[in-house]
């Protein structure tokens, strides 16, 4: 049986990751204050990225292979206006799929931890 106390399971699973990924990069690729970052990404890729990095991040019970946070960001000169205008579209992704606040807060706690090294800090 798997474990339901992770907030990977709470939310729905991988299901619930690869919905909120999709939704997320909808938001973020029409934000005209970051969709530039994206331009030259492959965005099949990239997605599919976040949503092992998410998983990972969210208590998955698998292993996460790719760049930690701070190497993946440190090329792009983030700002915390970049940081912010992210974790917004995070959490509507989170509100707009009906997660429920507590399972949204925990979220963004550990979107906050990665804030300095996002911003490589």
């Amino acid at each position: 049986m798997e474990n339901q106390n992770t907030l990977f399971e709470k939310i729905g699973g991988m299901a619930a990751v690869n919905a909120a990924v999709d939704i997320f990069y909808k938001k973020v690729l029409a934000d005209g204050t970051i969709n530039h970052f994206f331009t030259s990404v492959n965005m099949t890729n990239q997605a599919a990225k976040q949503k092992a990095f998410l998983a990972y991040a969210f208590g998955a019970p698998l292993a996460y292979s790719g760049k930690n946070m701070r190497d993946a960001h440190a090329h792009m000169n983030l700002t915390e206006d970049h940081f912010n205008a992210v974790a917004t579209h995070l959490v509507a992704t989170l509100q707009e799929l009906n997660v429920a606040q507590d399972l949204i807060d925990e979220v963004v706690t550990i979107a906050v931890s990665t804030k300095e090294d996002v911003l490589n800090q």
